[in-house]
C-alpha cells in the first residue's frame, strides 16, 4: 500500500502508549530514532521544530519523535531530560547519543553519524 506524501514525518507522541508504541517500532525495526524533548514555551524549541521537520521529510529511514516534556513530564524524568531542547538517538532500544540545545550543526551531524547504514548521496 502506498503512504500518503513522501519522505518521513515527525511524530508527536501526546501520550504514554504513543510514545512506547514508537519506541517498540523503533526496537524491531532498527532505524535509527531521534526523540525531540521539547516545550511550548522554549523559544530555542520553536526555531528547532521547522528544521526538524524538513529533516523528517528528508531522512525518511530515521524515525523523529517529539515529546512535550509538559504533556509527558514522567518520560521526561525517566529520560534524565534537564535543558529544552534536548535530542536523543536511540537504535535498537538503547540512547547512542545525546545533543543539548538549538545547535543544527551539531543535530545534522549527530543523525548522519548514527544513520550511515543509509546514507544517501547528495
Amino acid at each position: 500500500m502506498a503512504g500518503g506524501g513522501e519522505g518521513g514525518q515527525l511524530i508527536s507522541c501526546h501520550t504514554i502508549e504513543a510514545w512506547e508504541e514508537q519506541l517498540q517500532k523503533g526496537n524491531t525495526s532498527n532505524k535509527l530514532i531521534v526523540v525531540d524533548f521539547t516545550a511550548s514555551w522554549c523559544g530555542p524549541c520553536r526555531i528547532m521544530a521547522p528544521f526538524l521537520a524538513e529533516l523528517a521529510k528528508k531522512l525518511p529511514s530515521v524515525t523523529f519523535l517529539k515529546v512535550d516534556v509538559d504533556e509527558l513530564q514522567s518520560v521526561a524524568a525517566d529520560w534524565a531530560v534537564e535543558a529544552m531542547p534536548t535530542f536523543m538517538f536511540l537504535k535498537e532500544g538503547k540512547i547512542v547519543d545525546k545533543v543539548v540545545g538549538s545547535s543544527k550543526e551539531e543535530l545534522q551531524q549527530t543523525i548522519a553519524k548514527h544513520s550511515s547504514g543509509s546514507t544517501s548521496a547528495t
